[in-house]
């Protein structure tokens, strides 16, 4: 009868010391994400600098409700005391300026990544995605720049989905995005290359979701730079001064479509915009007035809509509108042969 328990009871203890063992080690698809990453600078480069031009809205599903929003926004904003050292919210903060360090947080026991942790180059964000299947809060609970977040791996991409956002921004040209918001990320490695695949859903400014990329490459001994903002008055305004444009005043919104040869309509935004078969309908708009510096200076160049450079003469008067408009024609043309 011992001999049998004693057998009973060793079997029990291998089974917990193989179990405890399987536990340790992760699961083979698991990726480590871990590392110092350079922000790639080829795509979105008015993200990754400056921010992107007044009334640019193309390819961003926005409702009328945003649009308002965004018409009347003013670039002052960031002078007042109050936004002065606002960080980026995370669902905007992989757009930039951020090269970004990723590490985890280790069970001591079993060794397991209990949360992952990244920090942006702006204003040095910490953010934390939880690894332990803890639950999210309520919707009452406190909204915040970073918001809560979970992860899960799928496959060798982590899935991390994002509640509790304080209201912020989708660009940094006044569209917004509310506290209703929710994210779902892809956390993806490929050997020395990182990419992150963002879906926003925003049932106050977004009729679809808004998908973004954002890449980086391996900078192994980058260290961000110490980011201290300390507010303070920049510009004398009077108290109680607010920075906006009332609704039909904004003189601005109008100069990307004249700069760029945009038909004024695309560059309203909408999720008709996003897709590719836009295009096609480009082709029907009218052209929008002539810009002002139409006529270039010797060996210039205009890149239109579609990207392509375009050599400007000096005796030439270019409109870019009327090129881009062209191109469309010739691509709807070329879509239509046999």
């Amino acid at each position: 009868m011992f001999t049998r328990l004693k057998s009973f009871l060793l079997a029990i203890i291998f089974a917990a010391m193989f179990a405890s063992a399987s536990l340790a080690v992760p699961a083979s698809a698991q990726v480590d994400l871990s590392g110092e990453w350079g922000q790639k600078l080829h795509e979105d480069a008015f993200e990754r600098g400056h921010g992107p031009e007044i009334g640019d809205y193309t390819g961003v599903p926005i409702n009328d409700q945003a649009r308002m929003r965004a018409d009347t926004w003013d670039s002052e904003k960031w002078i007042e005391i109050e936004h002065e050292c606002e960080p980026h919210p995370a669902d905007y903060a992989p757009r930039g300026p951020a090269n970004m360090r990723v590490w985890p947080d280790l069970d001591p026991l079993t060794e397991q990544i209990v949360a992952w942790h990244t920090t942006m180059m702006w204003m040095l964000p910490q953010r934390t995605i939880y690894m332990d299947g803890r639950p999210h809060p309520p919707e009452y609970a406190v909204h915040t720049w970073e918001g809560f977040s979970t992860g899960e791996w799928e496959g060798d991409m982590l899935r991390v989905v994002t509640t509790h956002l304080k209201e912020g921004w989708v660009r940094r040209n006044g569209l917004p995005r509310s506290d209703r918001a929710t994210m779902v990320e892809y956390y993806i490695r490929h050997g020395d290359f990182f990419t992150l695949v963002s879906l926003t859903k925003d049932p106050a400014y977004l009729t679809e979701r808004l998908i973004r990329s954002s890449n980086w490459i391996l900078d192994p001994g980058y260290a961000l730079t110490p980011s201290h903002c300390i507010p303070s008055v920049e510009i004398e305004h009077a108290k109680g001064w607010v920075a906006h444009h009332l609704p039909g005043t904004n003189k601005f919104l109008h100069e990307f479509a004249e700069q760029h040869g945009v038909p004024e309509e695309a560059v309203r935004g909408g999720a008709e915009t996003m897709y590719p078969e836009y295009e096609w309908k480009l082709a029907t708009m009218p052209v929008p007035p002539l810009p002002r510096n139409a006529v270039k200076s010797p060996h210039g160049t205009f890149t239109d809509m579609f990207g392509d450079s375009h050599e400007v003469k000096e005796t030439d008067t270019v409109n870019p509108k009327e090129t881009a408009k062209e191109r469309a024609e010739e691509k709807a043309k070329e879509k239509d042969k046999p």
